[in-house]
C-alpha cells in the first residue's frame, strides 16, 4: 500500500506470514536506522504493537553517548588497585 504522511510518521500496511513474520519496508527500516540482523524491543501498549531499535553495542561503544569521563590516570589507579587486591587474595588462597 502506498505511504501515508499522518502526523510526520511514515505509516505502511504490511501483512502478517506465515510464523508471524511481518516484512518491514526498506524505507521505513531505513527511517528508524534498522538492517538485516538488527534487534528491535517489541511491546503492546493500547492494543497496538510498538517496535522499538535496539542499538548495537558495538556502535554504542564506539559512536553512542558517554555516560562518563575519566582520565588514563585514574584508569590507570583503578588498575594498580584490582592487582593488588587480585594478588593479595591470591597469596590468603
Amino acid at each position: 500500500m502506498e505511504s501515508e504522511e499522518k502526523t510526520g510518521k511514515s505509516v505502511r500496511v504490511v501483512r502478517v506470514s506465515r510464523k508471524n513474520t511481518v516484512y518491514i519496508p526498506k524505507d521505513i527500516a531505513g527511517e528508524i536506522g534498522i538492517s538485516e540482523g538488527s534487534y528491535l524491543e517489541l511491546k503492546v501498549e493500547g492494543g497496538k504493537l510498538i517496535a522499538t531499535p535496539i542499538p548495537d553495542p558495538f556502535w554504542l561503544a564506539l559512536k553512542g553517548p558517554k555516560f562518563a569521563e575519566a582520565t588514563p590516570e585514574e584508569i590507570e589507579a583503578i588498575s594498580e588497585e584490582e592487582q593488588s587486591r587480585y594478588e593479595a587474595d591470591r597469596d590468603h588462597a
